[in-house]
Order: structure tokens, then sequence, then C-alpha cells
């Protein structure tokens, strides 16, 4: 039988509508952070060995309840039923490029893409997977760009170590360094004008 303790991380983890760091559990709960981190584990594996539905995983940081992997075939049905809301491909490709590249100017990403990706990280903005994480020191002090927590809850992952190695299908550092010294120099051609769509997709302007 479930302790007080582990039924009321069961409820708050429930209707937390992001995940719950265990120094905030520990906290609401007044016990020591080490031992919310020990019961959620517990509850975890239980969940494992039941067999259940949904499983109690560390993501973003803190702890929340999510469907079982081999169950997303009827969770992708239902929560995709009638709707449009997935990401276009410009718009992962973007993402990617932030995600693996991060800090990055909105002017290095529109380099390595090849068109302006001004509506594409309005996009990834709004939906709050990236965010304004500083300036460049450079003339011109643009704007950098990093991913957020968010991102890394819908991704499923604790942190950007974990992130699968896709780095392979991005630039490498010189090449981003090359860039970086064209766009500090005004070096290097520009990208030809586009019109993009609120959804991210763009196509050259007649």
């Amino acid at each position: 039988m479930a302790t007080e303790v582990e039924r009321a991380i069961e409820a708050i983890v429930m209707v937390a509508e992001e995940p719950i760091p265990p120094h905030l559990l520990a906290q609401i709960l007044e016990v020591p952070p080490a031992r919310v981190e020990e019961l959620c584990q517990s509850l975890a594996e239980s969940y494992v060995a039941d067999d259940r539905g949904f499983e109690l995983v560390r993501v973003a940081g803190g702890y929340r309840f999510q469907s079982h992997a081999d169950l997303a075939g009827y969770v992708e049905r239902f929560a995709l039923e009638g709707q449009s809301s997935r990401l276009s491909a410009a718009a992962l490709e973007t993402l990617a490029l932030v995600a693996y590249k991060q800090p990055i100017s909105r002017a290095q990403v529109s380099e390595v893409r090849g068109v302006s990706v001004d509506g594409v990280m309005r996009t990834l903005q709004h939906r709050g997977y990236v965010a304004e994480v500083g300036r460049d020191p450079g003339p011109g002090q643009a704007v950098l760009y990093g991913t957020t927590a968010r991102f890394l809850e819908k991704l499923g992952v604790d942190s950007l170590d974990q992130l699968p190695p896709l780095a392979q299908f991005v630039p490498g550092p010189e090449v981003m360094d090359a860039l970086d010294a064209g766009l500090r120099h005004g070096g290097g051609k520009s990208s030809p004008e586009v019109a993009i769509t609120d959804e991210g997709s763009a196509d050259e302007a007649r």
C-alpha cells in the first residue's frame, strides 16, 4: 500500500501542467529532496512492474506522468485526430539547428538554411520551444537563441546532453565559425528574398 507521501506525489504530479522539480516536491511535502528522488524512483518502478499504460519519468529537470511508449500509436491517433498542429519540415530543421548549435542568431540559422527563418523562429517561440538567451558581443549585438525547458519536456529528455547524436547532420564548428566571421564583416552572399507563412513554409518572392 502506498504511503501518504507517495500518494501526495502522485496527486501533485497528476495535476501539474509542467514537470515538477524534486526540490519543489520536497518543499511541499516537507521531506528531504533525496527522499523525494527515492520515492519517485520507487513509484516509477512499481508502474513498470504492474505494466501500466503510463509511467513516471524525469524530464526537463522534474517529474511528470506520460503514456507508455508502446502505446504511442493509440495516443497519437487520439491527440492528432482532426488536428494539423505538427511542426513543418522547415520548423523542425530550424529547431534542430538551434538545439545543436545554441546559442545561435537568426542570421546564422538563415545562412545555414539558405532562406529567411524569421517566420519559422516566430512559430518556434510561440510554441515555447526556443527563446532569447543572450546577445552576440560583436557588432550589432544580434539576439541569440536557445531551446527551452518545454523543448526538453516535449522531447522527453532531462537535459541537452541526452539529445540523440544528430550533430553530423548540421554544419560543424569550423563552418559555423566561418559563417560567423562572414556575418560580422558583411561577407558572404545574401539570401534570396522569401515570403514565409505562419506555418513556417517559405517561397521565393516573385
